[in-house]
């Protein structure tokens, strides 16, 4: 059995997902709009380009996620999408993607005692990251 992380949006999902899968090398799955529901009761408050579901597969994991009307939506607390990129240059780059015009950045790129490169954010679109490369200080 393995975890799905499922991410809730406020309107923005598919340019989030779409960026999130450019950025970490990702491919969209699927994309299933509001409208794309039959009109029997199972669309959800809002428009038709809202969207219902849809999944990006990052290497062996799959992200799932959806908008959230106003109403329903709240933003994500007590948890981080963690991600490892395997050197220094990846981790600069995917940093510099997804940091760009972030909400909040709670620990900005720096060496740890347990990495060489470690960083928290909550990007433009409300997901929490935390980044972390551990070069040569990865345990033995």
């Amino acid at each position: 059995m393995e975890p799905t992380i499922y991410l809730f949006f406020n309107g923005t999902c598919l340019e989030a997902m779409t960026h999130y899968a450019e950025v970490l090398g990702g491919t969209i799955g699927y994309v299933f709009r509001n409208g794309d529901a039959p009109d029997d009761g199972s669309r959800m408050p809002g428009g038709a380009d809202m969207i219902m579901n849809m999944s990006v597969t990052l290497g062996g994991a799959t992200v799932m996620a959806s908008d959230n009307c106003e109403d329903m939506y709240s933003v994500p607390q007590g948890f981080r999408v963690s991600i490892s990129p395997s050197s220094r240059e990846d981790f600069g780059h995917v940093y510099d993607a997804l940091a760009r015009d972030a909400r909040s950045v709670e620990m900005p790129p720096d060496e740890t005692f347990w990495a060489e490169r470690f960083a928290m954010f909550t990007d433009r679109y409300g997901t929490p990251w935390m980044l972390n490369y551990t070069g040569n200080k990865a345990p033995a």
